[in-house]
């Protein structure tokens, strides 16, 4: 069945945001006594906020002031603001959901201002999403906890039911089965036990999404 509306995260799956990420966390932590390498950071940082990573941080023994999320948050901005890439396939994705009339909106656990540092690079795409944006920061409401991906349904007028979630973490996959709807787990460098373990149905391409869903 063509789902009602189809709910994008944003790192990770609409723009290709998180290596940046990963290496300037990496130059942050190290400044601040503590050295990590990007493969430890990622179970760390993907699905989490900035808030938590550095509660981690601190654990560790890194020195972060208090202030260091919201001064982390300015430089990364400026960072991804100097170029990030869409991930492959997503423009030939929106189009085929526009086609369908299909429509979706975005639920990232990062806040707006990232999003708009990202997506904003891409004036088409973003002409497409910038009045559908939802931010589990902003709100109050990070995933795992289901809020984020209903209100993004409830913004469309669609079920929950009847939506479809694309994810590349196992946190945000459990958001999307929290609130009731079918996730799609995006895994484009291979096999993803973790997303798979919390029920995701897998995809490797944007390419294979439509088929899956119906269209």
């Amino acid at each position: 069945m063509t789902p009602a509306a189809v709910l994008f995260d944003c790192d990770g799956v609409l723009v290709d945001s998180e290596p940046v990420t990963f290496r300037l966390i990496q130059e942050e932590f190290a400044a601040h006594g503590l050295s990590v390498t990007v493969e430890a950071l990622k179970p760390l940082f993907i699905g989490h906020t900035i808030a938590e990573t550095a509660v981690y941080a601190r654990a560790e023994g890194a020195a972060l002031p208090e202030d260091w999320p919201e001064r982390f948050y300015e430089r990364l901005c400026a960072r991804l603001a100097e170029g990030t890439a869409l991930m492959p396939g997503v423009p030939e994705l929106l189009d085929r959901l526009d086609a369908a009339g299909v429509p979706y909106a975005v639920g990232s656990n990062g806040r707006r201002i990232k999003m708009e540092a990202t997506l904003g690079q891409h004036p088409e795409i973003w002409a497409r999403l910038k009045d559908r944006l939802f931010s589990g920061q902003d709100l109050g409401c990070p995933k795992p906890a289901p809020e984020l991906y209903l209100i993004a349904a409830r913004s469309l007028g669609a079920a929950p039911e009847r939506c479809v979630v694309m994810e590349d973490t196992a946190t945000g996959a459990r958001a999307g089965i929290a609130a009731g709807m079918r996730v799609l787990g995006y895994a484009p460098e291979g096999p993803n036990p973790g997303l798979a373990a919390v029920g995701a149905e897998i995809v490797h391409s944007m390419a294979d999404v439509p088929a899956r869903l119906g269209l």
